[in-house]
C-alpha cells in the first residue's frame, strides 16, 4: 500500500473517477492530497469564469481588477468543491489536503508530487486524440513525461 498519492482534479465527473482508484492504493493510515490547477488563459473569452466581461492581462503592471477578481473567484469554488470531496474521503478515515493553485496544469502537478514527497500520482485523461490533442495538449502525457514518482492513468469510458 501507499503511503501518500496527489489526485488532480478538474472538476469534472472523468477526472473524480481517479478517487476511487486513489483510494484503492493508499493505504488505511495513508494520506490524499487533492489539487486543482486553475489556468486562466492568456485571452480570456468574455463567458469563462462566470463574469460578464473579463478582460485579458495586459502589460500595465496595474492588473485588471475583472480580472483578479474573476480568477479569484474560481479559486474560491475549487476550494469548496475539494472541500467537498474531501469531507467524503475523511469519513472514511483518510487524511486529505487540499490545494488550489493558478498556473500550468501538467507543471503544478509535478511540482505539488515532488512537494509533498507522493508515491503515486493518480489521475484521469480525457483520451484526446487527433487535432484536438494537438490543440489542447496532454497534461497526462507531460506529467507522464516529467513526474517524480509512478503516474497511475485511469482512461475514460467508452
Amino acid at each position: 500500500m501507499l503511503k501518500h498519492v496527489l489526485v488532480p482534479l478538474d472538476g469534472s465527473d472523468l477526472a473524480a473517477r481517479a478517487l476511487d482508484y486513489a483510494q484503492a492504493v493508499v493505504g488505511p493510515d495513508g494520506e490524499i492530497t487533492l489539487l486543482t490547477a486553475i489556468d486562466p488563459p492568456e485571452y480570456v473569452a468574455y463567458s469563462m469564469y462566470g463574469a460578464q466581461a473579463v478582460p485579458p492581462q495586459t502589460v500595465d503592471p496595474h492588473p485588471n481588477p475583472d480580472y483578479t477578481s474573476a480568477t479569484e473567484e474560481v479559486a474560491r469554488q475549487s476550494r469548496a468543491y475539494l472541500d467537498s470531496i474531501a469531507a467524503d474521503l475523511e469519513r472514511g478515515g483518510l487524511r486529505v489536503h487540499r490545494h488550489v493553485a493558478i498556473g500550468s496544469p501538467a507543471e503544478l502537478i509535478i511540482e505539488a508530487a515532488e512537494e509533498i514527497g507522493a508515491d503515486a500520482i493518480v489521475m484521469s485523461t480525457h483520451g484526446r486524440s487527433g487535432i484536438s490533442r494537438w490543440i489542447l495538449g496532454s497534461i497526462t502525457n507531460k506529467v507522464l513525461s516529467a513526474a517524480p514518482c509512478p503516474v497511475f492513468v485511469i482512461p475514460p469510458k467508452r
